[in-house]
């Protein structure tokens, strides 16, 4: 046995994406559980079987196979069990990229219990609001003593806190996981009776990273992990016995894309890099001496990437590379495919979805397309009033739940009815982007829906002209958004961050007007350029277009 794709799917290999759109489907009990149903049969029948490999900056890393993480894991349910967590009690784990995550995550599925993700970047407020929203009954985090203070003082204002847990030395008031876990026993049976651990309870709960608005609570159920079959086996296109990197933090949904579900189903191990902070090289040095065989990571990674002499690493591992959470420019699919020989795959989904729309294998990618849609999602793109677009008309992504929804498309936010009916309105799921399609059924993406320009009857995609800015060589940088005005609705501009070397002046702003109006339609040309050392962002790293404009209202209206 190599992996576990047939015991979920009748059919695995296809000849063709019409193929697999027709034929795929997924099979699954009433009661699937990750931990027992994927981890612990591969630790009965292929013990040895690499599933996570683990590296620091500081030279320490482990490897860990699939019996490794099934005892470790049984040992952490013990644990939380010895302090109190039940099924249906939501845990938050704050851990970075350290390999106590999974641990943890595992442990929380076999007893049916919430597992809650976050960034450590969060505030005390940040902490404060989802505790209390999601009703946090244990916090787990790493051993950092900053990090730390501030849980501890979003504690005095959250109730349902009764247990902080360090995964380091102990700390006055803090559980310590390292003193205690070998002393735990390997043994942890599945639950039954009352409480048994059914496919539609609770696995899940991610906080959006609030773009446009306050974080929701995105809730997934506990056969959430099968949805990223697609995602890890016919997008990532991962390798039995290969290895793959995501690079996202396990406090974003995009972990769990690319860090343990799908990846392993489909027998391939996760590598994590623990890095302090991003340097590129260091992240092509990890991909060289672990020779990772597939990597996904946002466009402004590779943006990144690029820039460096790639030849002087040793790639020969590397096959296949993805691409999700902003628009790639072209630019950068053309530069890494001409560094690296390999073409970018672009995918499209949200932390209430799994991949779905995406640049399959067997489909030749269109630079800055996002792909066609996934296997089980009925997509469309509609007008305001729900009527679908023609060919290239800009409208609203939507997905059509008339026959049920997909493994992996969240069960509602949390909490929350008079959201989740607002977002499923009429059968349909509306997502709140924009984009078009062409004649050959290929998505583009335009951007969020209050994102979208409305200038002198046109409607404007921001990515587009950011597209044609950040091909400039003086370009490292920029968000573009609408400024209110009375003779044309809107008018574009761009916010800009240079490149090292350039300086800022109203020379090099014409220069950059000039340079959209001879690549793009003179309509789509910024009139307003401001030039800044930082572009407001979300703790995700998504850039906040609302606080650009927003900013610009109030300037406007206090002239």
């Amino acid at each position: 046995m190599a992996n576990l794709l047939n015991n979920f799917l009748d059919q695995v290999e296809y000849d063709s994406y019409k193929e697999m759109r027709q034929r795929y489907e997924v099979k699954a009990s009433s009661s699937f559980n990750f931990a027992f149903d994927v981890v612990d049969v591969y630790a009965k029948q292929e013990p040895h079987k690499e599933a996570l490999v683990w590296c620091d900056d500081h030279g320490e890393e482990r490897l860990f196979t699939f019996k490794d993480l099934s005892v470790a894991s049984k040992k952490t349910a013990n644990y939380l069990s010895q302090l109190g967590i039940k099924k249906g009690d939501a845990v938050m784990l704050i851990l970075r990229r350290r390999y106590e995550f999974w641990f943890f995550l595992l442990a929380l599925h076999r007893i049916g219990a919430i597992a809650v993700p976050a960034t450590h970047m969060l505030t005390t407020k940040d902490i404060e609001y989802r505790n209390n929203a999601a009703g946090i009954k244990m916090i787990v985090s790493v051993d950092d003593p900053a990090l730390q203070e501030q849980i501890e003082s979003a504690q005095a204002r959250s109730p349902s806190v009764e247990t902080l847990v360090t995964i380091g030395e102990a700390r006055n008031g803090w559980e310590s996981f390292a003193e205690n876990l070998d002393s735990m026993p390997a043994v942890f049976n599945r639950p039954s009776g009352e409480v048994s651990v059914y496919n539609s309870d609770i696995m899940l709960i991610y906080f959006t990273s609030g773009t446009s608005s306050y974080p929701k609570m995105v809730q997934h159920d506990f056969t959430y992990p099968l949805g990223h079959i697609i995602t890890a086996k016919y997008w990532q296109n991962v390798k039995d016995n290969g290895r793959h990197l995501t690079l996202a933090e396990t406090g974003w949904a995009k972990a769990v894309w690319g860090k343990i579900y799908g990846q392993w189903i489909a027998g391939c191990a996760v590598f994590t890099y623990d890095m302090d902070t991003f340097v590129p090289g260091k992240l092509l040095e990890k991909l060289a001496q672990y020779k990772v065989t597939s990597f996904c990571a946002p466009p402004t990674v590779y943006r990144y990437l690029v820039q460096l002499d790639l030849s002087s690493y040793d790639l020969s591992h590397l096959e296949y590379c993805t691409t999700a959470g902003e628009a790639l420019p072209v630019e950068t699919f053309n530069r890494f495919l001409k560094k690296t020989g390999i073409a970018l795959k672009e995918g499209y989904g949200q932390t209430e979805l799994t991949l779905t729309i995406g640049n399959f294998s067997w489909m030749t990618a269109r630079p800055g397309s996002m792909g066609k849609p996934a296997p089980g999602y009925e997509i469309d793109i509609v007008h305001p009033n729900g009527v679908s677009c023609s060919a290239t008309e800009i409208g609203e992504i939507v997905i059509r739940v008339e026959k049920g929804r997909p493994f992996g498309m969240f069960s509602g936010y949390y909490k929350d009815t008079k959201l989740t009916d607002e977002v499923f309105e009429g059968n349909l799921y509306r997502t709140g982007d924009t984009a078009w399609k062409d004649e050959d059924g290929y998505f583009w993406f335009v951007g969020r829906s209050d994102d979208l320009i409305k200038s002198a009857g046109y409607r404007i995609s921001p990515f587009e002209v950011e597209n044609v800015l950040l091909r400039h060589p003086a370009v490292m940088e920029c968000a573009v958004t609408g400024v209110e005005d009375k003779a044309r609705n809107q008018i574009v501009k761009a916010t800009i961050i240079l490149k090292e070397g350039y300086t800022a002046s109203k020379e090099l702003s014409t220069e950059l007007q000039s340079f959209s109006k001879h690549n793009s339609a003179a309509y789509k040309c910024p009139r307003l350029i401001e030039f800044v050392s930082e572009l407001p962002k979300t703790i995700s790293g998504k850039i906040r277009r609302v606080e650009i404009r927003e900013r610009d209202r109030q300037a406007l209206y206090q002239e």
